[in-house]
C-alpha cells in the first residue's frame, strides 16, 4: 500500500477523455441539493424566537433530518443502482419542496420535525453525494474517480457558500418563513439539472471482479475489516461537521458578534470548503487514501482546540472558518474512492450509502447534542471537546485500512 509521499496511481494509464456535461450535471445538482440544507442554522433563531419553542425542538428536527439523510441513503442509493440516477433525484426535488414548505408552515414542534427533518432528510438522501458520485464513478475510469469525486464535492461545497448570504437576504427581505417558500421554489430545478444523468450505464465487470446480488455485496462489505474500519470514522465526520452547520451561526451570537459574522463564517466554510475538496480529489489520487485521512481528523481536532482557547474575536472566526472550511468534506472523495477500490462500482451506491449511514448517525448526535447539552448547561463547551475527542479517534481507526479490493465474493 503506498503512504505519504509514494504515488499509487496505475504507471501507463492512458489518457481518457472526461464526460464533462455529466459531470457538470452532478455538480450542479449537488449544489442545489447540498445548499439549502447547509444554510437550516439561519433559521435556528428567528424561527425560534417567533414559536417560543427551546433550541432543543430546533436541534431535534436537524438530527432526525441527518438520520434520515442515512437511513435513506443506502436505499436510494440502491434505487439509483438499479434503476438511474434522474429518476431518484426527481423523488428528491418533491421531498424537497414539500419538507422545506411544512417547514415553513409548522404550527408545532411536530410538523417542524417531519417537514424539516424527515422529509429534508430524505430527500437530501435521494439526492447527496452518494447518488451523483455512484453515476459518476460508473463514467469515467478508475484512474480519474478521486478527481472527479473532489470536482463533485467542491459543488455541493459552493453550495454551501452560495446559500448561505442567499438564505440570510432572503430572511432579512423576506422573513423566514417566506425564505423557506422561496428555497422550496428553487428545488424545482433538480429535475431539469439532472437530465444529462438519465439511462443507467451498463455495468462493466473489473478484472477479477464477479457478479454480485445485492446480499452478497452487503454481506462481503460487512465482513470487511477496512469497511467497517472506514465506517466507523466516518462516524466522526458527521458529528463534526453537522454540529457547526447546525450551531455554529447561533454560537457566534452567544460569543456577543453580530449575525453578519455568522453569514461570513458560513460562507468562508463553504468557499474553502471548495478548494479543500478539489485539492482532496488531487492528493487522494497520488498518495494513500487512509493516510490521508487520519491527518484531516487529527488536523481538524487541532483547529477546534486552537479556536477554542483563542480570544472570541471576528478575527479568530474568520481564521477558523478558513481551515475547518479546507478540512470540511475533504473527507468524502477518499472516503467514496476507498468503497469503490474495495467493492467495485456495481453497489457503489448503496454500500457509498452504508457507509454514510454512519455518517449521519454521527451528524444526528452532534446536532441533537447540540441543542440538549445547551439548554442543559447554558454552553455548547462540552460538545466541541468532545468532537475533538472523536477527531483523534477517526484518525487511529483510519490509519490500518487497506487501499485494495476485496476479496472476491462468489455468488451463490
Amino acid at each position: 500500500m503506498s503512504t505519504i509521499g509514494q504515488t499509487s496511481k496505475p504507471a501507463g494509464t492512458a489518457a481518457t477523455a472526461l464526460p464533462w456535461l455529466i459531470i457538470g450535471s452532478a455538480c450542479a445538482v449537488a449544489l442545489m441539493t447540498f445548499g439549502p440544507r447547509s444554510a437550516m442554522g439561519f433559521f435556528q433563531l428567528p424561527l425560534l424566537a417567533e414559536k417560543g419553542w427551546d433550541r432543543t425542538t430546533f436541534g431535534l428536527a436537524m438530527a432526525i433530518q441527518n438520520l434520515a439523510w442515512g437511513i435513506g441513503q443506502p436505499f436510494f442509493g440502491a434505487l439509483a443502482d438499479r434503476f438511474g440516477s434522474a429518476r431518484v433525484l426527481i423523488l428528491c426535488a418533491v421531498m424537497y419542496a414539500a419538507g422545506l414548505l411544512i417547514m415553513a408552515w409548522s404550527p408545532a414542534p411536530i410538523w417542524l420535525h417531519i417537514g424539516g427533518g424527515v422529509l429534508i432528510g430524505l430527500a437530501v438522501a435521494a439526492g447527496s453525494f452518494g447518488i451523483v458520485m455512484a453515476a459518476l464513478a460508473r463514467r469515467v475510469p478508475a484512474e480519474k474517480r478521486s478527481f472527479v469525486f473532489g470536482l463533485a464535492t467542491a459543488a455541493g461545497s459552493f453550495g454551501m457558500f452560495a446559500f448561505a448570504p442567499l438564505s440570510q437576504a432572503m430572511i432579512n427581505a423576506l422573513g423566514w418563513s417566506d425564505a423557506l417558500v422561496g428555497l422550496a421554489l428553487l428545488m424545482g430545478l433538480i429535475p431539469l439539472l439532472a437530465i444529462p444523468l438519465r439511462g443507467q450505464p451498463r455495468h462493466q465487470l473489473a478484472l477479477g471482479e464477479v457478479e454480485q446480488t445485492v446480499g452478497d455485496a452487503l454481506g462481503q462489505a460487512l465482513r470487511h475489516p477496512s469497511f467497517l474500519l472506514l465506517t466507523s470514522g466516518f462516524f466522526v465526520c458527521g458529528f463534526q461537521v453537522a454540529f457547526i452547520t447546525a450551531h455554529f451561526p447561533a454560537y457566534i451570537g452567544d460569543l456577543g458578534l453580530s449575525a453578519r459574522w455568522a453569514v461570513v463564517a458560513i460562507s468562508l466554510i463553504g468557499f474553502f470548503n471548495v478548494i479543500g475538496s478539489l485539492a482532496s480529489g488531487a492528493i487522494g489520487q497520488r498518495y494513500s487514501k487512509p493516510h490521508f485521512l487520519s491527518l484531516i481528523y487529527v488536523a481538524r481536532s487541532v483547529t477546534v482546540t486552537a479556536f477554542l482557547f483563542a480570544p472570541p474575536t471576528p478575527t479568530s472566526v474568520v481564521i477558523f472558518s478558513i481551515v475547518m472550511g479546507l478540512l470540511w468534506l475533504s473527507t468524502v472523495p477518499p472516503t467514496n474512492a476507498l468503497v469503490a477500490i474495495m467493492f467495485g462500482t456495481r453497489h457503489l451506491g448503496m454500500l457509498g450509502g452504508l457507509v454514510f449511514f454512519s455518517h449521519q448517525i454521527g451528524s444526528f448526535l452532534g446536532v441533537w447534542m447540540g441543542g440538549y447539552l445547551y439548554d442543559k448547561t447554558g454552553s455548547y463547551d462540552a460538545v466541541w471537546w468532545l468532537g475533538v475527542a472523536l477527531g483523534l479517534f477517526a484518525a487511529v481507526v483510519h490509519w490500518p485500512i487497506k487501499e485494495r479490493a476485496a476479496p472476491a465474493f462468489a455468488a451463490a
